[in-house]
């Protein structure tokens, strides 16, 4: 287990969840999003995290890809960073389309700016959601036109060392066994969970992420029924080390802080040494 980060003498840092129900209009969704970080800061968070797919539910993948920017320049990115530096908070941006050059799939990309606004971390999805939902008519094939990422990506955050993932992620251990490998304290999880799936695996997945790495996990969430017919679940969550739920959004558009005491993880770790525990020839290159 990687030693605990000198971070972890700190006091309890407040974060938030966002929880929405994005549409396919990009700036009703952007005056959504600062409006609830206004409100997140407002309650003391010094870092906010918004759901997947905030700034447009799109109808149709076409309409994704005609609104995703180069990286580092565009309308929502420009939001996130004048946002961030205006309420000097810290957010991480569940997902981002961002353009990859002409005729190539787009990634979708969590981006972190610090609370000047300047860009701290961007991690490109890598599980994507492939899949069609048993005793249901939905499917879905987003790598039909989203380009897996590659990379595992921690940055350090006021709250401490952050590793990032995306929605469908939540159900690949491996992946969170690798953030806290690399010093993680605490994860996200952005998502637009559908309904059907996130009413019998969303909380016992973010559960078991913290659980068995004895880790915060913070999960915000898309809600409702959107303008494209998707449903998707809420139940945006704040769960500590200990698979204890600080804070719940069930349904409805909304923010949920809680603080992280890495102080009080740490302790847990120390006295309960799971991770310690783990046998080097099951646990492979985590």
């Amino acid at each position: 287990m990687p030693a605990p980060s000198t971070q972890s003498a700190s006091p309890p840092c407040r974060v938030a969840a966002v929880q929405m129900c994005s549409g396919g209009e990009r700036d009703a969704n952007l005056a959504t999003a600062g409006r609830l970080l206004q409100a997140a800061a407002g309650q003391g968070a010094r870092v906010a995290v918004l759901p997947e797919n905030f700034s447009l539910m799109a109808q149709r993948d076409a309409d994704r890809r005609a609104l995703a920017e180069a990286d580092g320049a565009g309308v929502v990115q420009d939001f996130l960073a004048e946002t961030a530096a205006r309420l000097k908070l810290w957010i991480v941006a569940g997902s981002v389309p961002i353009a990859n050059g002409p005729g190539e799939r787009i990634s979708q990309s969590c981006l972190v700016y610090a609370a000047d606004g300047t860009r701290a971390a961007r991690y490109d999805k890598i599980h994507l959601f492939d899949v069609e939902l048993p005793d249901r008519a939905e499917s879905y094939r987003e790598s039909a036109h989203m380009a897996p990422g590659s990379k595992v990506v921690t940055v350090d955050t006021p709250a401490g060392k952050l590793g990032l993932s995306i929605c469908y992620d939540v159900r690949f251990p491996e992946l969170y066994r690798r953030l806290q490998a690399a010093g993680a304290q605490w994860l996200i999880v952005p998502a637009a969970f559908t309904a059907p799936t996130g009413e019998a695996h969303w909380e016992p997945l973010l559960r078991a992420r913290a659980i068995e790495n004895l880790c915060y996990v913070v999960a915000s969430a898309q809600y409702g029924t959107h303008p494209n017919g998707r449903r998707t679940w809420g139940h945006s969550l704040i769960v500590d080390y200990w698979g204890r739920i600080l804070a719940l959004l069930p349904d409805g558009e909304g923010v949920i802080v809680a603080p992280i005491d890495l102080a009080a993880q740490a302790e847990a770790r120390r006295k309960f040494p799971a991770l310690s525990h783990r046998v080097a020839a099951l646990a492979g290159a985590a």
